[in-house]
């Protein structure tokens, strides 16, 4: 060989001994290979996994590493790694798991480390030979290799546990005494204890740095109520809607805390555009004393960074947003990155926006939707100096005590735009969630929660069918390491059909699934007392929508006539707090057999508390069904020969469930069962043999 071939060789195993002898690959949870951060939630006891092999039968050993965000004046070691054993997964898979937590929010991170573990190897090779009824004579090198070992190990292991080791070498290099004397020594459990706890470690080998994004648990669980505080200022004297102010909004948030809610999301609180401004059920000839679109924003009042004149000053918002805290509810805040064609911004910087070939700035347009009271931005003309406004936008909100902002439409804007935005005001803040209102594509929807959205919108609204809904159950868990679903089941812009004619009990059938179904859940104002009238047959859109007018309620009335769900909401957010199973992660739910297709059964388990919670829900809002329901027991963390009190949480009624079950559900009275698991004794079956 030439001299250049050898130092191409020499290089080649240098390259081949940097990656490790010990092969690590599958690594979860990661995102496109670490291009992307996975995420947990403070306290999310996350699933760790990786296959890791080396050649032969050799034993290997392997640890998570995860380490944490640095804190400021933590000290240098306030980010020094946590090690977490892995145990090996099913035989034959070369799989290794842990489950592990994060203390605090922030960018963490992770690796997998894996090694060759002599002793274990040896414990394995010495047991079977001595079952084999091999003599001291047959074993005489496996057992002097044992005591170097045990010699190698006594070195490392911390002083305290030393004797414990250097008594088992000793015993196993007595050859005065019998062999399976010396090799019980060497096997102890307080030996195998201790080295299983300071292995020695040969061929270290480590995985690739991956990133985990972790958030305080709003970003995943929660209870959301959508209100326009401009609604709340009752009528005056005529019958005429006053404008409300975030004094009236004040005022109207003990009654949202009562339904047990943790959100109270506001859409943009703005200035809104004079030019364009749309009418009632969105027309074009607007009169002088209407409101406009508050997504419409901007105007010589100011725009992203300001308040409308007519809710009140900033002090007012500030108020607000100290009111709702004191009664449990955290204030989530509408970013609209849009204008209306008197928003500053236009006249300064019309860079940002699209001009046309006759010189005019293109509105908004969703065809046949026209949007002529806004103006979309463009984010490739000035990046930059787009970009640093929407970041000064964010933090200014920020500072005003924002740390949610259900984002409009972030699937029109830059994907890079968004990966750059959210990581930099996390950087300032990691406590800030942000919630994708993004009905698209699944891609798209995805590519939003890879980027750093805490949270998105699904396409629950149009899941109505027992088929579709258990399709959609099991695709939010295919998504989990980035991608928290927030199932709203109306918004101002969407009523659907189901809503639209399914009266009363449909009401309450889609806020049990909605609320039962996954971790964050919510309506808009409007739906605990039933309004369900479209502008038009077909459509999804509010007659008299709040987008573009007034709409007081009186929801002291609607109580006292009997058409309110207020009561049945809060018993639905009083049962989610109740029961952890409910605040875990979708890939928990369960879908049972029923051999009614009119009636949905999922559970959903939480294996650290051991609760579970088994929903049975009609989808029909006008006649009863009955079913036979099939329950896999294991899944609610039960054997099979079970049987267990079925408490319902919605009735208080109670009854003896095992696997099969008779259930029969009006819409009259209680389309939904919801069910508090409380195990009881083992049956064994009637003939003897095992189900």
């Amino acid at each position: 060989m030439t001299a250049s071939g050898t130092q191409k060789a020499t290089a080649a195993m240098r390259d081949a001994a940097a990656t490790g002898r010990i092969a690590i690959e599958s690594v979860h949870p990661t995102v496109e290979d670490g291009r992307f951060s996975a995420r947990a939630v403070v306290g999310q006891r996350v699933r760790f996994a990786a296959i890791a092999f080396r050649e032969g039968h050799d034993k290997i050993g392997v640890n998570l590493l995860l380490t944490p965000p640095k804190v400021k004046g933590g000290g240098r070691k306030n980010n020094a790694p946590i090690l977490v054993p892995m145990a090996p997964g099913a035989p034959g898979t070369d799989e290794w798991l842990a489950r592990a937590s994060a203390d605090r929010p922030g960018a963490w991170t992770f690796c997998i480390e894996a090694w060759s573990d002599p002793i274990a190897t040896w414990r394995h090779a010495v047991s079977v030979k001595l079952a084999a009824g091999q003599d001291a004579a047959e074993l005489a090198n496996d057992l002097a290799h044992g005591v170097r070992l045990l010699r190698t190990a006594a070195e490392q292991v911390p002083s305290t546990q030393r004797k414990i080791v250097a008594r088992a070498e000793k015993a196993l290099a007595d050859s005065t005494t019998a062999l399976a004397a010396r090799i019980d020594a060497a096997l102890a459990s307080d030996v195998t204890a201790v080295l299983d706890r300071y292995p020695v470690r040969e061929l270290l080998t480590r995985s690739e740095t991956y990133p985990l994004w972790v958030d305080r648990p709003r970003a995943a669980v929660g209870a959301w109520y959508e209100f326009f505080p401009r609604s709340t200022g009752g009528v005056d004297s005529s019958g005429h809607p006053v404008h409300g102010t975030f004094s009236t909004a004040i005022d109207a948030l003990p009654r949202i805390s009562e339904m047990g809610f943790d959100v109270v999301y506001l859409p943009p609180i703005h200035p809104i555009g004079e030019i364009n401004r749309k009418g009632p059920n969105n027309t074009l000839d607007a009169a002088a004393d209407d409101v406009g679109s508050p997504w419409a924003i901007g105007s010589a009042a100011g725009g992203h960074d300001a308040v409308h004149p007519d809710l009140g000053t900033f002090d007012d918002f500030d108020r607000f947003v100290d009111a709702a805290a004191d009664l449990g509810l955290e204030v989530a805040l509408d970013l609209a990155l849009q204008c209306a064609p008197d928003h500053p911004w236009v006249a300064a910087h019309p860079e940002w926006f699209t001009t046309l070939d006759d010189g005019t700035i293109a509105y908004a347009e969703n065809p046949p939707k026209k949007y002529q009271d806004i103006y979309p931005l463009n984010f490739d003309n000035d990046a930059a100096g787009l970009y640093a406004e929407v970041l000064r936008v964010v933090l200014h909100w920020v500072k005003h005590g924002v740390k949610i902002f259900r984002v409009d439409n972030p699937h029109t804007k830059p994907m890079n735009f968004w990966h750059w935005l959210i990581a930099e005001v996390k950087k300032a803040d990691p406590d800030v969630v942000f919630l994708a209102e993004a009905f698209t594509r699944p891609a798209v929807m995805d590519g939003l929660g890879k980027r750093g959205f805490s949270q998105s919108y699904t396409y629950f609204t149009w899941r109505t069918t027992r088929e579709e809904l258990e399709e959609f159950g099991r695709d939010l868990g295919a998504t989990a390491p980035y991608f928290n679903p927030n199932l709203f089941v109306n918004t101002p812009d969407i009523l659907h059909e189901t809503l639209q004619y399914g009266g009363p009990p449909m009401f309450k059938i889609r806020a049990v699934l909605a609320s039962m179904m996954a971790s964050s859940w919510g309506i808009y104002s409007g739906y605990e007392i039933f309004e369900h009238v479209a502008v038009r047959p077909g459509s999804e859109e509010y007659l008299d929508s709040e987008k573009y007018q007034l709409r007081p309620r009186d929801y002291l009335l609607a109580q006292e006539q009997g058409r309110s769900l207020e009561s049945y909401i809060a018993n639905l957010n009083r049962i989610r707090h109740a029961y952890p199973a409910l605040a875990t992660d979708p890939t928990d739910i369960y879908f049972h057999r029923s051999d009614n297709d009119q009636l949905l059964v999922f559970s959903r388990h939480d294996p650290r508390s051991g609760d579970a919670v088994l929903v049975v829900c009609s989808l029909d809002s006008v006649n009863t069904q009955r079913a036979t329901i099939d329950v896999s027991m294991p899944a609610l963390g039960l054997e099979w020969t079970d049987r267990f009190d079925a408490y319902d949480e919605i009735s208080g009624a109670s009854w003896d469930w095992g696997q099969f079950n008779y259930v029969e559900l009006s819409p009259f009275s209680e389309p939904a069962h919801i069910v508090s698991v409380r195990p009881r004794r083992a049956v064994p079956p009637v003939d003897g043999s095992t189900t």
